[in-house]
């Protein structure tokens, strides 16, 4: 019963073996026919070169750039790069104050466009917005709460203390995202800075309004402006001129003509006209009132119900430090005071001088925690997510050039290490068959098996998580080698030791198992200890081989545990190796095994006879003599 239980654990093992093996190569094939993926693994940028770019920041009058600054951009853009799959990219500084990237390989046009956009991010409230480049397209303010007569609301505010506010729809027609409160808030105390003339009740049908000219849309545009601005406390003696020259800015913006805001003066303490990301819509927007500096983190994901369970609602949560916490209070307050008179209860969020979303203020949010909810989905609102946690530079960024750029080790030398690789391979191959003869057929296998894993492991995620192979990753891979063969001969050392003792083959293989098994978790835990101090703490160049070491030894405990072991389990089933042929590597006779009546061929225990003095049958297999009668 033992014995039939040990073989079907066998092959339970090697079963779920080859079920991952099926598994990784049906994932690795779908990837790259359906994932934009490929079948071979996806080299690093010194073997296969890539994409230079440099970024050079961008100065208003006398401003000056500082190391820390430079500093804690090339942090922010490194988390930029990690965040949009891109592995391996080398970033330095060049002069004091550009920013070089190296990008290995041929990003995507979106990977490029998210890189090189490492302006600084900030919230403005929204003065006038207007959809085309003609006056008759200006939104002007609605002074009175009014239901949408298109359009679906974008979201209300939850928690005892917020009130919902009416949908709005902007002149335009198009339904902006919303601020919500996340989880409670009080509600509003304030009245709206900006006096809302209700219209009196008509008796009469009202008469059709006269279409402004353009110089009176300008005028009433201006006026707003400069209401708006005293109303956020700006100097009152310099509001006219300011909202004068930035009026006068917004009808001569054309947003549809391509880099059109790169003119743009981004001053974050005076009014600015500019571009909404769809090139259509334009904006007049306030000063800056929060900086991209005071969020401390934001993510995307589908909304909670009341009973926690997710929603069809996809939001993008939002979180401010201290200081933004108390700015954004005061904001939404003020904002939500002016709730129904869109634009004005719009709080833009600006990156690179282009609104990337104009939500509404749906309710007082003092805990710095909201969620933005709109019309978006799982992908817009993940890129927004990471605009908002990546988007904080202190200063801005243009892109100066823009280069290809060749391997700095090429084919050559990944040539040679694959050649080492396979001299070291050879090496330990001849080594187990000398040392260990047939079972060191047992070596060879592993090491395909560990090989197949390792490649299809490196490919998928190459797809998946941008991972690349650096010459130093290839030397990782080339040391495992030895790593995995000491695994083995750990293993085959431990059944020859109790092969010695006279244990009978399958005793042995099972009780060498169970204390070589101690030995080589604790060895792999070793490498995959160092290998994680080196990921973290080594430079980037290092990484590489950690990361290809780290997982190379769990790719060895898995062939360990799912084949090795069980591939000698059956194998000391079968006469060749359970009557220890001298060809198997396991003959009792040349391992000096001492003599033993439990012995009797095939690696079986004998059946309870006395001891008695092992009689030679013709073969190396020891039997028990029968007693007298």
């Amino acid at each position: 019963m033992a014995g039939r239980s040990t073989k079907s654990s066998a092959r339970r093992s090697l079963s779920l073996l080859i079920a991952i093996i099926i598994g990784l190569g049906a994932l690795t094939g779908g990837l790259a026919l359906w994932g934009g993926g490929s079948l071979t693994p996806r080299l690093g940028l010194d073997l296969e070169g890539g994409t230079e770019i440099v970024l050079e920041p961008v100065l208003v009058g006398n401003q000056q750039v500082s190391p820390g600054q430079i500093d804690q951009a090339v942090d922010i853009i490194r988390q930029r790069i990690d965040a949009n799959g891109v592995a391996e990219a080398e970033i330095s500084t060049l002069g004091g104050q550009n920013i070089v990237i190296d990008i290995p390989g041929t990003p995507t046009p979106a990977q490029l466009e998210a890189i090189r956009k490492p302006s600084q991010l900030s919230f403005r409230a929204v003065f006038v917005e207007s959809v085309g480049n003609t006056a008759a397209n200006v939104a002007p303010p609605v002074t009175t709460p009014t239901a949408p007569s298109t359009g679906t609301p974008s979201g209300t505010a939850t928690g005892a203390g917020a009130t919902p506010s009416p949908s709005s729809t902007a002149a335009n027609g198009v339904v902006p995202d919303a601020f919500r409160a996340a989880p409670t808030t009080p509600a509003p105390s304030a009245t709206a800075p900006v006096a809302a003339t209700p219209t009196p009740a008509a008796t009469t049908p009202a008469p059709v309004p006269t279409a402004p000219t353009a110089a009176q849309a300008q005028a009433a545009t201006e006026q707003q402006v400069t209401t708006s601005l005293i109303g956020m406390g700006f100097d009152k003696a310099e509001a006219p001129a300011a909202a004068k020259t930035v009026t006068e800015q917004f009808y001569a913006l054309d947003c549809s003509k391509p880099g059109a805001v790169d003119k743009i003066v981004d001053d974050p303490d005076l009014p600015i006209a500019t571009c909404g990301d769809d090139r259509l819509t334009k904006y007049i927007l306030g000063p800056v009132e929060i900086k991209g500096s005071d969020i401390s983190d934001a993510s995307s994901g589908f909304q909670s119900g009341p009973n926690g369970q997710p929603t069809s609602i996809v939001e993008v949560s939002l979180t401010f430090d201290s200081d933004g916490s108390a700015k954004f209070a005061e904001v939404t307050k003020r904002l939500y005071g002016m709730q129904g008179q869109t634009p004005l209860d719009q709080f833009a969020i600006v990156l690179d001088k282009v609104v990337i979303s104009a939500p509404r203020a749906q309710a007082v949010i003092t805990d710095g925690r909201a969620s933005i909810t709109g019309s978006f989905t799982t992908d817009s609102a993940k890129a927004l997510a990471q605009q908002l946690k990546f988007g904080a530079l202190p200063i801005s960024f243009a892109l100066q050039t823009q280069d290809d750029i060749t391997p700095q080790l090429g084919a050559e030398q990944l040539g040679l290490g694959l050649l080492a690789g396979a001299i070291g391979l050879l090496l330990v191959v001849i080594y187990s068959l000398f040392q260990y003869r047939a079972l060191g057929m047992v070596t060879v296998l592993s090491l395909v098996v560990a090989a197949t894993l390792t490649y299809l492991s490196v490919t998928v995620l190459g797809t998946a998580v941008g991972f690349r192979l650096t010459m130093a990753g290839v030397t990782g891979l080339i040391v495992a080698i030895g790593v995995t063969a000491d695994s083995f001969i750990v293993y085959f050392e431990r059944i020859r030791d109790e092969v010695r003792d006279g244990r009978p083959l399958v005793a042995a293989v099972e009780t060498g198992w169970k204390r070589a098994r101690r030995t080589i978790i604790a060895a792999d835990a070793v490498n995959f200890l160092a290998a994680i101090v080196l990921y973290f703490l080594a430079s980037s160049n290092v990484r590489g081989f950690a990361f290809t070491l780290g997982l190379t030894t769990i790719i060895d405990l898995v062939v360990v545990v799912l084949f090795t072991h069980p591939m000698v389990q059956l194998l000391a089933r079968t006469e060749f190796f359970g009557n220890g042929h001298k060809w198997s590597g396991l003959d009792p006779e040349r391992l000096g095994a001492k003599e033993s009546p439990r012995y009797r061929g095939r690696g079986q225990f004998g059946t309870g006879q006395k001891p008695a003095t092992p009689v030679a049958t013709g073969s190396t297999a020891f039997t028990a003599k029968k007693g007298p009668a």
